[in-house]
């Protein structure tokens, strides 16, 4: 994490001083729990509670003990016990490291994914106004970077719609997989605390029962969480990808938001560039960066190991932090993306009416040419228009073999535009509903 690319609220998430409250919390009620058994005293429980419930946690403290005990768990169990005193021998009962620093990993990413989640909703807000605004934009499409088929600048905003809106449910889908507790203790057998204790804390900290443990949660769940934000990212890149080309200076169809005293370059005064989504290019990079190591953590030795614990201190607080970022950032683009729906039309009358190739192909097969025949016919006016700066209408008309089979009226006719936007309003309800 770096300011940079850090938005305060989610980064607050990964502070010492939440990481810690999150562990008292999850001590206290396992204390509370383990009262209600009879194991500790009420008394005790209650106090634990009252001397450290509105406690700031001395990070530099724990940090001082655990440069001896090379134990974090430990450090802020021997710091607890100097706020609470001697009640804080009832804390930690029958449980292990890996019951705190699990069941916290599950709090701060189930806090982190509902963040992600508002800011998927708010970028989905943003793509859906911009898409009704140009919902009948005319544009060309491009395959390979090509002229193809008209679309409209709306049907490019919709595709994008829908592919958030799933990233919106792998998000849910994520957090529901990452939200489990496990209070197993050693081995994950409940030999020493009883399996009541993990359903208390589980309901009180918000989270499911992780079925069976061993001694830490299961790594594949981690594992399928930072893929799913890897392919937040890549979405995050295709839209980004998509606004970068149309801003070439030879396409120039949209254009990030170029504010007052912005410059483009130290060199070249003239310069305006599409820095922000060349950014978040970047920044999903980082974020896929991170789903192989999370991968890699699946298979730990036996019951335990610690080797998933550096890359989960690294990956947790930078994945999260730069995908919020990234999704803050790509909602800025499109809330205040410049459209230029003159430079749209331009490019596409570019080619002489060229795009409408396929509609002319396919007369010619219903007027009775052979599909060979009528490509062959097709193409050959096609490369001409385009080698020689032409009219492909113009260039047809021409055409005795395309003459011979449809009229000149038929001929105009495949030039309607409209033919290609039909089933617009179709494809919208498909994506927005039928509102």
């Amino acid at each position: 994490m770096i300011p940079r690319y850090s938005r305060p609220e989610m980064v607050a998430i990964w502070e010492p001083q939440t990481r810690f409250r999150i562990w008292f919390e999850i001590e206290a009620h396992a204390t509370d729990k383990l009262a209600e058994l009879g194991v500790v005293p009420k008394e005790a429980a209650a106090t634990i509670w009252a001397k450290a419930k509105d406690a700031v946690f001395d990070v530099a403290r724990i940090d001082e003990i655990e440069r001896v005990t090379k134990h974090d768990v430990i450090a802020f169990l021997t710091h607890l016990a100097e706020i609470v005193g001697p009640e804080a021998r009832f804390v930690h009962q029958g449980m292990t490291s890996s019951d705190i620093l699990d069941t916290t990993l599950s709090v701060q990413l189930a806090r982190a994914t509902d963040l992600l989640i508002a800011d998927v909703d708010a970028l989905l807000a943003a793509i859906k106004r911009r898409a009704f605004e140009h919902k009948m934009t005319p544009t060309i499409g491009r395959s390979h970077g090509i002229h193809a088929e008209p679309v409209t600048f709306g049907l490019k905003l919709a595709q994008a719609y829908a592919e958030f809106d799933r990233c919106r449910a792998r998000l849910v889908a994520a957090r529901a997989e990452i939200a489990t507790c496990a209070i197993s203790g050693a081995v994950g057998t409940f030999a020493n605390i009883d399996p009541q204790v993990e359903a208390y804390v589980a309901q009180k900290m918000g989270l499911a029962i992780e079925p069976v443990s061993t001694q830490v949660i299961p790594r594949d769940r981690h594992a399928m969480y930072f893929a799913t934000l890897g392919v937040v990212a890549s979405c995050i890149e295709r839209l980004a990808i998509e606004i970068r080309h149309l801003q070439r200076t030879e396409v120039y169809e949209a254009e990030e938001y170029f504010s007052p005293g912005q410059k483009g370059s130290s060199a070249m005064p003239h310069k305006r560039n599409p820095v922000l989504t060349e950014n978040l290019t970047g920044l999903a990079r980082l974020v896929r960066g991170m789903a192989v190591p999370a991968m890699e953590n699946v298979a730990l030795w036996h019951e335990r190991d610690i080797s998933h614990s550096s890359v989960e201190r690294m990956i947790g607080p930078d994945a999260t932090v730069t995908l919020d970022f990234a999704l803050a950032r790509i909602t800025g683009v499109v809330d205040k993306l410049l459209v230029y729906p003159q430079n749209m039309r331009k490019n596409l009358d570019k080619l002489g009416g060229l795009h409408n190739s396929q509609r002319v192909l396919l007369a010619l097969t219903q007027a009775g040419a052979s599909r060979e025949d009528s490509y062959s016919m097709v193409q050959r006016n096609a490369m001409r228009t385009w080698e020689h700066g032409e009219d492909f209408l113009t260039n047809l008309l021409a055409d005795k073999d395309v003459a011979a089979k449809l009229s000149a009226s038929e001929l105009k006719a495949m030039f309607d535009e409209g033919y290609h936007f039909k089933h617009v309003d179709t494809i919208f309800r498909r994506v927005f509903g039928e509102a």
